[in-house]
């Protein structure tokens, strides 16, 4: 009974929650010859999600650590920069990632031990002239395994962090699977670099 009334207790308090970088490993693969400009701006750097009254997300740090990395994979040279202004001279690509929606269920609303996390991000995709390529938009999922011993903060925590490695990963293996980057590559080589 104890243990009920406090994880209750525990699903109304507030959580004010910020995701740690170096939570991502280095990716190892084999990247294109392709350079890309991939424009985080401020919003982007400094991302807080507020998914539920009374409890706060902050990841714009560990995104931006995940996502430099991921496209570190996929990309020869990679330029982080923070408007499509600053893309530098060379550049064949320019992305912008955004956070479209950031979802939060706990288990007093799943009647699951565990807690879950959904990201939606936008990805537009653009060549170095401005003309659009596509608007991917990527779902990303984290959960908990068990949350009967975590604090709600480092539940939700972990439940990020799954999501976060979940986009990195879905980044990683669809990004040329995308019908439109991959026209356009094939329309890259036969034109020539």
């Amino acid at each position: 009974m104890l243990v009920a009334g406090a994880m209750l207790t525990g699903c109304a308090t507030s959580a004010s929650v910020t995701v740690d970088t170096n939570r991502f490993p280095t990716v190892v693969s084999q990247p294109r010859d392709i350079s890309a400009a991939i424009v985080m701006d401020h919003e982007f750097r400094n991302f807080q999600a507020l998914p539920l009254e009374k409890v706060d997300i902050t990841f714009g740090a560990a995104q931006v650590d995940l996502w430099t990395k991921a496209f570190d994979g996929l990309f020869d040279d990679v330029q982080i920069v923070n408007s499509k202004a600053e893309a530098p001279p060379g550049t064949d690509l320019v992305i912008i990632p955004s956070v479209q929606e950031v979802q939060l269920s706990t288990p007093n609303q799943s009647y699951l031990n565990v807690y879950e996390v959904w990201i939606k991000y936008r990805l537009d995709i653009e060549t170095a002239d401005g003309v659009p390529i596509d608007s991917w938009f990527l779902p990303a999922y984290g959960k908990t395994p068990d949350s009967v011993m975590l604090s709600r903060t480092r539940a939700i925590e972990g439940a990020t962090v799954v999501a976060l490695r979940d986009a990195g990963a879905k980044l990683l293996l669809d990004f040329y699977r995308i019908p439109a980057v991959h026209v356009w590559i094939e329309q890259r080589q036969q034109v020539g670099p």
